[in-house]
């Protein structure tokens, strides 16, 4: 307790979430790159000193991504992806001011969450990540990928289109199993494959550009309903209002962190699924700027920190990539993360879980005072903005892995996300494609493998384990339209008023 209230902790821990909400509103530049160049400044530093900072800069980076998110529809993170498909509708409703201030309370929410449960729960949770199976991660994909079908809006069949097309640029590259090219056609540069930073930086940065480019000198009324702020702070009503829709998205967030490798890009889609799925009076349709469409999300992937901390401080294993970096600062101060840290440096324990929680409070200042400079961003002059926006993204493309082919698949996926949209299909479903579509088929040739692709033990494995059988009659529910219950309601309903007629 003593150490991370002391001045320097402090002070390093609010330096670092105002850090973080900078990268993570930056898109293309990631979190786990911020943690990995202070890893390697910090190696002289005191071990906690280091941990304050990049815990402070772990926490305001997760949640900064909304920023750019909802302002100008560009994800700063792949765990924001989801937070744009309603924060940005608010924003060009003139809620751009209540979208940040929704999407910095529920962060910081889902941030105190996923630190109780840390606290609390670590070593069951632990224990029950570590019983997931191949068969299960790609049954938690799968459900990641049938959120496809609810982010349809228009047309099933154009998202299915971007969807499928989406996995088939994840595939490029080297076969991870066999280490043959695909779809490479003998081309050298394509077997490092896509980086998905590119794809989604393209496909939802450039392409806005070009389409906003396109429409200079219209009209620009929505963009500017964008600079009214509005109301900031949501209120305590909206605490008790969004309560369901926190807890299912915190506990979502929570469990996805503690499974190794999944992170919180995939915690922030399955909860915004769910939402979409169980809430039946949105305060707007989904996709239109609902409020759960941000809490949702925005709740999941803070969430997620603590679950990401759950394995890396019990187990030893990461729990996304910011939690390796942190392991191998661990590794570097001398410390071995596992089951004996918790016994043999139980203040170190208690030092990461109170260094988090001050960061969530300085989230909450800097959230919210922060929001009227980043909302004036989109007064500026489109002629001057875009281009900005522009510099800003190749910055960020090239920065993944300082490859100039990284900006030219950005450029490229920017004009097909642009010819997307004036044919009406949404880019989103093919986002999903790219990230999700790697992870569903190493997942699934895994679990194959593990039968040795015997297919009807596969499918047997898939109801004969507890886990899995959830999983997978959470995943068949998915595919059951809710109108189908409906008119089952309706039918009942009539017959029993025949009945009470007769």
């Amino acid at each position: 307790m003593k150490e991370f209230l002391s001045p320097g902790n402090i002070a390093l821990s609010a330096v670092g979430v105002v850090a973080g909400i900078l990268v993570g509103a930056t898109p293309g530049l990631s979190v786990t790159m911020a943690v990995a160049l202070l890893a390697s400044m910090t190696y002289s530093w005191d071990t906690k000193t280091a941990l304050a900072l990049m815990l402070g800069v772990y926490a305001g980076g997760v949640y900064g991504g909304s920023r750019s998110s909802i302002l100008i529809n560009i994800p700063g993170t792949p765990s924001a992806l989801a937070t744009s498909f309603d924060g940005h509708p608010m924003a060009l409703r003139g809620e751009a001011g209540l979208a940040i201030g929704v999407a910095t309370v529920q962060s910081v929410i889902g941030g105190f969450i996923g630190l109780i449960t840390l606290i609390l729960a670590a070593p069951p949770i632990s224990e029950l990540a570590l019983k997931f199976a191949p068969r299960d991660y790609f049954l938690l994909v799968a459900m990641g990928l049938s959120l496809t079908g609810r982010l349809a809006g228009g047309s099933l069949a154009r998202s299915m289109v971007g969807a499928a097309l989406g996995v088939l640029v994840g595939l490029i590259g080297m076969d991870p199993i066999t280490g043959e090219g695909r779809f490479t056609f003998g081309q050298p540069l394509l077997i490092n494959g896509v980086h998905f930073i590119a794809a989604v930086i393209g496909l939802f940065g450039v392409s806005e550009v070009i389409y906003q480019l396109g429409r200079i000198g219209r009209s620009t009324a929505p963009q500017a309903r964008i600079a009214e702020v509005g109301g900031v702070f949501p209120g305590f009503r909206h605490f008790f209002k969004y309560l369901p829709v926190t807890i299912r998205a915190s506990v979502i967030g929570v469990i996805v962190g503690a499974l190794p490798g999944a992170g919180g890009d995939i915690a922030a889609l399955l909860a915004y699924a769910d939402a979409k799925r169980w809430v039946k009076k949105p305060s707007r349709p989904f996709g239109q700027g609902a409020v759960e469409g941000v809490v949702a999300p925005e709740t999941a992937n803070n969430a997620c920190i603590g679950g990401d901390m759950i394995p890396m401080l019990t187990l030893g294993i990461p729990g996304d990539a910011v939690t390796a970096v942190l392991i191998s600062v661990l590794f570097i101060h001398g410390l071995r993360p596992g089951p004996l840290l918790m016994v043999e440096q139980r203040d170190l324990f208690w030092f990461i879980a109170g260094s988090y929680g001050l960061a969530n409070i300085f989230l909450f200042v800097f959230g919210l005072l922060a929001v009227r400079p980043f909302v004036k961003v989109v007064n500026i002059d489109k002629r001057i903005l875009m281009p900005l926006i522009v510099l800003i993204s190749v910055v960020g493309t090239y920065a993944i892995q300082n490859n100039i082919y990284d900006v030219f698949w950005m450029i490229g996926f920017g004009v097909l996300g642009y010819f997307m949209k004036l044919g009406g299909y949404p880019v989103g479903p093919m986002v999903l494609g790219v990230i999700l579509g790697p992870l569903a088929d190493i997942n699934f040739r895994r679990a194959m493998l593990a039968v040795q692709g015997n297919v009807p033990l596969f499918l047997w494995e898939m109801v004969s384990h507890p886990i899995s059988l959830v999983l997978t009659l959470i995943l068949l529910s998915a595919f059951v339209p809710s109108v189908s219950f409906a008119g089952v309601r309706n039918w009942i309903r009539l017959r029993r008023m025949r009945r009470e007629v007769a």
